[in-house]
């Protein structure tokens, strides 16, 4: 059997491979593989044998492809810091490209970089430092001064501040440090894009230097961009097809929720510092890895009474279930914990509606992201996707939360059935109208859509 493309997303602990006929506007999903990843030794053993795997699930003796494309989370994924001049200014703009690129944030500094801050980047031993400070033609010493304290740490530099430090940037000769436009050109105007797409280039550029990903290239023939970055890509796509739209995430160590939309009009004037496109990492939320943290958030003796358990005897439940749960306890368990999960990121996600006192009397004014002209949620990950009452999960959330800048009640809620946001985030960087369209059928859309 010949395959046109197919997409591999390489996480930390499974490899999928899903296979894809492309040919013009005809577009087809024709199903997945997965294995272990062998991130201890060489990731292409695990790919090759995802690939094996997915000749089983095709029911086919022979398999050749014409391209592989790959995202890829594993050796830790994407580790980031980030240092900027002020923290709510250049630093969060830095902060949220970095997020929307797939970044796991592991440092953000604002100011002049100090000698402790030196002590962690290299106790954490980031795949690449974002050095972002001042509005162009503005204060330049501190972004430049921060550059050149952690210019010889053998890590990757991005810089994305003010560009008046270009030049005496490009007279050091640093063959590790990248130069692209200023991330917070001027107040209030987030320039997200370029960072973004450097974060992508150097992150391919350096992951063969990753534990376990030496000879990834042997097999993949274009572009490896972060997974997380991906799902972006997809609900990017998605928003020019709803115009303001929410992807959520629920994994067994994060939950992700991706937001792309304007605020309301009135609320435009509040809305500065916060970017049109948007990702929140909840690194304390998932369902496996994380799940004790997430049982030690419900209210005193509240998951007890949910399902009818003590905590010892939920406490023990939840050690002893597998990542995909046997026993019907075990399932119960998973769902209410989907549930916690996607509330809590949603809560950290969405801005509040707050009181304040002025010399005209009291204001209700937004705080934070406005989420209420999105027009369209989906869910994507194993997580979400197996869980009996998907609806209900974010119904019950807009119904008790009050005073967040939530959506519409009646916001549509769709579903990544096919489970390849991911990857065609990735095939959309060569194949975008094609993409689309797989996006369309994975969510199973009846309809017509209006392109923004």
């Amino acid at each position: 059997m010949r395959i046109d493309c197919l997409v591999a997303e390489i996480g930390s602990t499974t490899t999928v491979v899903n296979a894809f006929m492309i040919h013009g506007d005809d577009v087809k999903f024709l199903g997945r593989g997965m294995h272990q990843t062998t991130v201890d030794d060489d990731v292409n053993i695990g790919l090759n044998n995802a690939i094996l795997n997915l000749k089983k699930e095709l029911k086919v003796d022979e398999l050749v492809y014409d391209e592989l494309l790959a995202s890829s989370s594993a050796a830790g994924g994407l580790k980031i810091t980030v240092h900027g001049l002020v923290y709510e200014m250049t630093a969060k703009a830095a902060k949220e490209a970095a997020l929307n690129a797939g970044a796991n944030i592991h440092l953000i500094t604002a100011n002049r970089i100090e000698k402790s801050h030196i002590e962690q980047i290299k106790q954490i031993k980031p795949n690449m430092i974002i050095i972002a400070g001042g509005t162009n033609y503005g204060e330049k010493e501190i972004a430049f001064n921060n550059l050149l304290d952690v210019m010889d740490l053998g890590i990757p530099i991005i810089y994305t501040g003010n560009i008046a430090n270009h030049e005496r940037i490009q007279s050091l000769h640093k063959s590790h440090i990248k130069i692209v436009d200023n991330v917070y050109p001027r107040v209030d105007d987030f320039n997200i894009i370029p960072l973004r797409e450097a974060i992508y280039e150097t992150f391919e550029k350096n992951i063969i230097h990753a534990k376990g990903m030496k000879h990834i290239f042997d097999m993949v023939s274009d572009t490896i961009i972060p997974t997380p970055g991906a799902v972006m890509d997809a609900t990017l796509i998605l928003d020019e097809l709803f115009n303001g739209v929410m992807t959520i995430d629920v994994g067994g160590a994060t939950t992700d929720v991706h937001s792309v939309c304007d605020p309301k009009g009135e609320f435009m004037k509040y809305h500065d510092g916060e970017p049109r496109f948007k990702r929140t990492v909840e690194g304390d939320l998932g369902v496996y890895i994380n799940r004790i943290h997430v049982i030690n958030t419900f209210k005193p003796n509240e998951l007890e009474r949910l399902m009818g358990m003590s905590k010892d005897e939920l406490i023990m439940l939840a050690k002893q279930e597998p990542f995909i749960p046997k026993t019907q306890a075990g399932i119960k368990l998973f769902e209410i914990l989907t549930k916690q999960c996607v509330h809590q990121a949603l809560d950290r996600h969405i801005g509040d509606l707050k009181r304040v006192f002025t010399t005209n009397g009291m204001k209700v004014i937004p705080d934070g992201k406005d989420a209420t002209q999105v027009k369209a949620i989906f869910y994507t990950g194993g997580a979400l996707l197996n869980t009996t009452h998907k609806d209900e999960i974010i119904t019950s959330y807009l119904e008790k939360s009050t005073t967040k800048l939530i959506p519409d009640q009646h916001v549509k809620i769709y579903y990544d059935h096919d489970y390849i946001f991911a990857s065609l985030g990735v095939l959309a960087r060569k194949y975008r109208e094609q993409a689309k369209k797989l996006l369309l059928k994975s969510i199973r859309f009846k309809g017509d859509i209006h392109e923004t």
